[in-house]
């Protein structure tokens, strides 16, 4: 009877393990993926679409025909839970599944937890599969309103900054408002001072209101309330802040860290089960705190993948050792970035270039 590897999510991991499936077959192996849509953003090209320089094709991977060289199975469907004293998952749609290995690279989800409102009232960018239509909705809402609304957006990090600068540039005609606010003393904190003193001007030139130390503890129709009790008018609340693991890992029985996330060996493999592997955001290694990034599941991909096919050779695993430093370009909404590896700091438009043929030369592996 041949193995059965499964994978859980359609994720920047696991287009790379399905990817290497199709170059090399293992023989005597089913291959399942699992994924509730067919079409996998690429996180790096979000806020260009969302400015308009790409089109929704240009950053999205369809996963059928990359499943179909692969030779797996794909169920168009939800995971909602895994069995694993009986080594079967549970979809929305389908009969529990059976596997000899199973793989995780779902992303994270929203956790709003802490603000009341939010669920209801903010518009969440996590996760990253269903953004298009809130964006899409959102839009729609600008374009129909009667005078310039105001957007406030949550989260001070790069996520958070870039999409905020996408919005502005191509709402331009609309004249929206923007604020942004971050419980943060700094925005970009994980980023040197230069990036930090670069995006500040940046934003201070665009007349973005920057809110430091302003930690949103509710929203509501109206807009935002910070943690001093303080009410703040706004049309829109984006949230891009605050992610955590889907709920129901939590039945798994799977070690999970603080925010939910499944805690891994170097390996990948899950702490609490060596026949189940997670990567990306979802994962949490155990000695590298590594920042929610998608340059990180990108890089975990080879590793990944050759891990997975050992595991079902019996053959050893290879650890994943990440980078101390890596190269984050982070965009300004118009066709300019800024890079950011450690002390090392440089922008221009050239560097937006840069991004956009690394960006294109990765969807070109999988499309």
């Amino acid at each position: 009877m041949p193995n059965h590897l499964v994978l859980i999510g359609g994720g920047h991991s696991h287009v790379e393990v399905l990817r290497q499936f199709a170059l090399k077959p293992l023989p005597d192996t089913r291959l399942t993926l699992i994924c509730q849509t067919a079409h996998t953003p690429y996180s790096g090209m979000l806020p260009g679409y969302v400015a308009g320089h790409y089109r929704y094709e240009q950053v999205h991977i369809d996963l059928r025909p990359l499943a179909k060289a692969a030779g797996a199975e794909f169920y168009e469907t939800a995971a909602n839970g895994i069995d694993r004293a009986k080594q079967a998952v549970h979809t929305e749609q389908h009969p529990p599944l059976h596997y000899d290995q199973l793989s995780i690279n779902i992303g994270s989800t929203p956790n709003l937890a802490d603000a009341s409102g939010a669920r209801e009232h903010a518009i969440a960018v996590k996760p990253i599969r269903d953004f298009n239509q809130r964006w899409l909705n959102l839009l729609e809402r600008i374009k129909a309103a009667p005078a310039p609304m105001h957007i406030a957006v949550v989260g001070g990090g790069a996520g958070g900054i870039e999409l905020l600068l996408a919005m502005q540039y191509r709402l331009a005609p609309y004249q929206p408002r923007f604020s942004l606010w971050t419980r943060g003393a700094k925005i970009l904190p994980t980023h040197n001072t230069a990036v930090q003193k670069k995006f500040m001007q940046v934003l201070q030139a665009r007349g973005v209101e920057v809110h430091c130390q302003a930690p949103v503890s509710a929203v509501n129709s109206s807009g935002l309330i910070t943690a001093d009790t303080q009410h703040h008018t706004a049309d829109e609340v984006i949230w891009v802040t605050r992610a955590s693991g889907a709920d129901w890992l939590k039945q798994t029985g799977l070690a999970l860290d603080q925010n939910g996330f499944i805690e891994v060996a170097d390996t990948l493999q899950t702490r609490t089960d060596p026949s189940i592997f997670a990567a990306g955001d979802v994962a949490s290694m155990l000695n590298y705190p590594l920042e929610k990034s998608g340059v990180v599941a990108v890089r975990q991909a080879p590793i990944l993948a050759h891990n997975l096919r050992s595991a079902l050779n019996g053959q050893p695993l290879k650890p994943y050792r990440p980078q101390r430093h890596w190269l984050a370009l982070i965009s300004t909404g118009d066709p300019y970035a800024v890079a950011s590896r450690g002390p090392f700091t440089a922008s221009g438009r050239w560097l937006w270039h840069y991004k956009d043929w690394i960006d294109r030369r990765f969807m070109r592996r999988y499309n």
